[in-house]
């Protein structure tokens, strides 16, 4: 059966699809949604995106979309490894600027769910890491804000000690403390 595991941001959810292999290899199912909906997941996605780093610590993020573009993402590993990260950028959460980060790897499986209010990025772990996931909102451009990956104040531990690889975009973001979060905390 497909686990589903809330990290210490509950919110924030790692699935493990179930596989069912022989001799051929395996069959997973890697999304149902009532399944999903039923484990805390009831985004309803609309588009599928694909990203392929070539070479390790490759970072991409960390990336959201305001509202009303904001989206939440439903991440999964196609070929390699990723140490995937979500922090919680919505004010008046009691969470807020915190982050937790997971390993999804190809050979795994593994899936994370980040909700919208949420900063989302990640680092390969390996060469050609192709990385698949999900959105509940189209992309739009003018809607595209972040934070910046090396954030002191976030302290995030990538699991990678070499050199990194950033876009020029993302070598630019803000770092939290000098974000205007779009985002509240429900019921705040």
């Amino acid at each position: 059966m497909t686990a589903f595991q809330p990290l210490d941001l509950p919110e924030v959810i790692l699935v493990t699809p179930r596989r069912f292999g022989d001799a051929r290899g395996y069959f997973c199912e890697t999304y149902v949604k009532p399944l999903y909906a039923a484990n805390g997941i009831a985004a309803d996605f609309l588009q599928d995106n694909e990203s392929l780093s070539a070479l390790p610590g490759t970072v991409r993020g960390l990336h959201m979309q305001a509202p009303p573009f904001a989206q939440a993402k439903l991440v999964r590993v196609l070929s390699g490894a990723i140490f995937d990260v979500a922090v919680d950028v919505r004010k008046g959460s009691p969470t807020y600027g915190r982050w937790v980060g997971a390993r999804l790897t190809a050979e795994g499986g593994e899936q994370l769910f980040v909700p919208q209010g949420f900063a989302h990025g990640f680092c390969t772990l390996a060469p050609d890491t192709r990385v698949a996931y999900k959105v509940d909102a189209l992309y739009d451009r003018a809607s595209e804000c972040g934070i910046i990956w090396n954030d002191p104040d976030l302290a995030i531990d990538w699991g990678f000690d070499g050199e990194t690889i950033l876009s020029d975009k993302d070598r630019i973001l803000p770092r939290l403390k000098d974000f205007d979060s779009p985002f509240a905390c429900a019921g705040r």
